[in-house]
């Protein structure tokens, strides 16, 4: 694992070699401190991305949710007010762009990477981005179809290299809830729906 010390230290050395490999280009490098309109990401997304895909079923969900985390404001929270803006970031397009964005987002959720609340922008106006480490041990607990354990090792791996920490310590007492259940239909059913607690 790299602690924090002896990361210092390989970014020093990395951009020695990168000033002998390629001398005065920093100027034309990106630059997180220097530039404004960034977003903050583990470094284990690439392997995520790739498991997400994997549990997709041949849907893939990487660019949508890519197009999700990069809508954030490093709060794991977005109002959705252009949903056709969203789907063309996630590189949807024609007259489907935006139903084809819609249905990859509630996978999303039926995988329990995401919530979506309701709002003036539709059944999809606010979206809540789990942890997705957290999210894809979940999976691995559960032995869900679909997840490689090759990758689900890799990701592992590369946790301990970065030191991500949330890969291996205790994950939070329950996974995130499940999607409600569909409102009670009749008088009976809706008193037992009732916690005594709140009756």
């Amino acid at each position: 694992m790299t602690t924090i010390r002896e990361g210092s230290a390989i970014a020093k050395k990395q951009l020695a070699q990168r000033e002998l490999l390629w001398p005065g280009a920093e100027q034309w490098l990106w630059h997180r401190k220097a530039n404004k309109g960034f977003a903050t990401i583990p470094k284990t997304m690439p392997i995520v991305l790739q498991i997400m895909d994997d549990l997709s079923n041949g849907k893939p969900l990487s660019s949508t949710y890519l197009g999700l985390w990069c809508a954030t404001w490093d709060n794991s929270m977005i109002n959705v007010s252009r949903p056709d803006e969203m789907a063309h970031a996630a590189g949807f397009t024609g007259q489907r762009a935006t139903y084809t964005w819609q249905g990859r987002v509630n996978l999303l959720k039926e995988l329990r990477f995401i919530e979506v609340k309701p709002g003036k922008s539709g059944p999809i106006s606010h979206i809540l981005l789990w942890n997705p480490h957290y999210i894809i041990r979940w999976h691995h607990s559960v032995k869900t179809p679909g997840l490689v354990e090759s990758n689900f090792n890799a990701l592992l791996e590369r946790a301990l290299e970065i030191g991500a920490n949330d890969m291996m310590e205790a994950m939070p007492v329950a996974a995130p809830p499940p999607p409600a259940p569909p409102p009670p239909t009749g008088p009976a059913e809706s008193a037992a729906a009732v916690p005594a607690a709140a009756a």
